[in-house]
């Protein structure tokens, strides 16, 4: 499931699932460059999570894909021009992606609109990960996004805390020495997070 962009453990998910954008900026940003609000969207690996529920209390109406296998052998598992956006957070559209931008062509109508949520770097999150292609080649002019038409928005955000000792804690579990590392320099219980939403418009219009 797309709702978070680590891959963690049950209990260390849900600590993040609570501090990740507390202020809600990630579906507001979607509303704004989609937007969702009253629109057939397609959400990849997103099935009964929180991304799901911030596009439906949006207004959208929400239809959930599995993502592309890699080899092309499974589609999204949508009608064609069934949607007007299909969104992607995380686990979708990772840098090269041919097969999924074919699907995403199928089932967007005329005009439809891809929003495709990636970190963006450049925070304290990155900091604690270490190099990774989001920070880098992906925000590129001539990267796999802005390369092929997409333009970005940079949505500011925070992982935000109910306490430092709650920070600490997750912090040391999730990341180990890093996060310890990162933890003594802080001063309030939350971490800069930024995050791009590539976007832009696919369909044919008649």
């Amino acid at each position: 499931m797309a709702d978070l962009p680590l891959d963690l453990g049950a209990a260390l998910a849900d600590r993040l699932a609570r501090a990740l954008d507390v202020e809600g900026k990630i579906p507001r940003a979607l509303e704004a460059l989609g937007p969702v609000g009253g629109r057939d969207v397609v959400l990849v690996d997103g099935a009964g999570g929180i991304r799901a529920g911030q596009l439906a209390e949006l207004g959208a109406r929400v239809t959930t894909v599995d993502a592309v296998d890699p080899t092309g052998e499974q589609p999204f598992d949508a009608p064609e021009s069934s949607a007007d956006v299909l969104v992607a957070c995380w686990s979708a559209f990772r840098g090269d992606a041919p097969n999924e931008m074919v699907q995403a062509q199928r089932i967007l109508r005329p005009d439809g609109r891809l929003l495709v949520v990636h970190d963006y770097g450049r925070d304290d999150v990155a900091t604690m990960r270490g190099d990774q292609p989001e920070y880098g080649t992906w925000s590129r002019r001539n990267g796999p996004f802005l390369g092929r038409g997409f333009k970005v928005r940079v949505v500011h955000c925070f992982w935000t805390f109910d306490s430092m000792d709650d920070l600490r804690g997750f912090l040391g579990e999730a990341f180990g020495e890093a996060g310890r590392t990162m933890a003594d320099t802080l001063h309030r219980p939350r971490l800069s997070y930024n995050v791009a939403v590539y976007h832009r418009t696919l369909g044919v219009t008649a």
